[in-house]
């Protein structure tokens, strides 16, 4: 089985570029796992990222050491997580198994699943919970047939810090939040990054990612600060108390036209505004695609 091919066309994140590389991904696994493994040979990416998966991309996921282990880097905490990570583990499987007969009385060996979301948004959330899928099943059964658990690591600077001391890539990365945030209290956005980019660079703060990768980091970390910034906003305001049904639908597409105008500036091709739509506002593919053809024609100021 050979590993995917990193797809260019896909909007990165910052954290997404810094786990491509396998050494640091194997770092970020020793870390997780209390593990000291340093031979990248048997580390295999399973990533979902070509065009068949346009709808279901997930951030980093691998083989190693008869593990499957699928990462999520996220700034909000999403309850729908161990659904999404169902798919995305079917899905990774699928592809794994391709050349497998699943009606042959032998039994197929499958690598151990685990699940970890990797938590730096500015809502106050505890070092580490974990989210079950049983919690979404309408019916509360005694003994539950299918169970995902989803284990959340809050990684803001200064939690979790055994955690961050054991990778120092996910330590600088917190620290390069960190440090873009606080620029961004004293200046607009755009110079904010651009200072905090310089500022971590002197020291020695991903210096070498940010100094190769200079003009696409910078761009994704505007991209993701802005838009974390505004959904938090907007889901504040759809959460407070006594919003009637027809605010709350104003609300939603106020966000969607959000959306839809910063992946448009930002190069995101429509499939991938698609699923930000979908993921960000739990709507359906249809409404999506509404939602752009609205929007796309009637782009708002950001």
């Amino acid at each position: 089985m050979t590993e995917n091919k990193v797809n260019r066309n896909y909007k990165d994140t910052v954290f997404r570029m810094l786990f491509q590389d396998r050494e640091k991904l194997l770092s970020l696994y020793n870390a997780v796992n209390g593990t000291a493994y340093e031979d990248v040979d048997g580390l295999m990416i399973t990533t979902l990222q070509d065009a068949v998966y346009m709808n279901y991309k997930n951030d980093v996921s691998f083989v190693f050491d008869f593990t499957l282990s699928i990462y999520e880097h996220q700034s909000t905490v999403n309850q729908n997580m161990p659904l999404r990570d169902l798919i995305y583990v079917s899905k990774v499987l699928q592809g794994q198994m391709k050349d497998q007969d699943i009606y042959s009385s032998r039994q197929i060996k499958l690598p151990t699943p685990k699940f970890v979301v990797f938590y730096n948004g500015t809502d106050e959330q505890p070092e580490k919970q974990t989210l079950r899928l049983s919690d979404a099943y309408e019916k509360q059964l005694e003994e539950v047939e299918l169970e995902l658990t989803v284990t959340v690591y809050n990684i803001n600077y200064g939690h979790n810090q055994k955690l961050l001391e054991a990778c120092q890539t996910l330590n600088e990365y917190a620290q390069y939040v960190e440090v873009v945030r606080e620029y961004a209290k004293e200046m607009p956005l755009a110079e904010a990054v651009e200072s905090a980019v310089d500022s971590c660079i002197r020291q020695g703060i991903l210096a070498d990612f940010l100094r190769k990768n200079r003009a696409e980091a910078i761009e994704m970390s505007i991209f993701e600060y802005d838009e974390e910034k505004h959904l938090k906003s907007e889901r504040e305001i759809w959460l407070a108390e006594g919003i009637e049904e027809g605010t709350r639908l104003g609300i939603e597409k106020g966000i969607a036209s959000e959306i839809v105008s910063m992946g448009l500036e930002c190069g995101l091709s429509k499939e991938q505004i698609f699923h930000r739509l979908r993921t960000k506002l739990n709507i359906s593919e249809q409404t999506a695609k509404e939602y752009f053809d609205k929007y796309s024609k009637e782009p708002v100021r950001i």
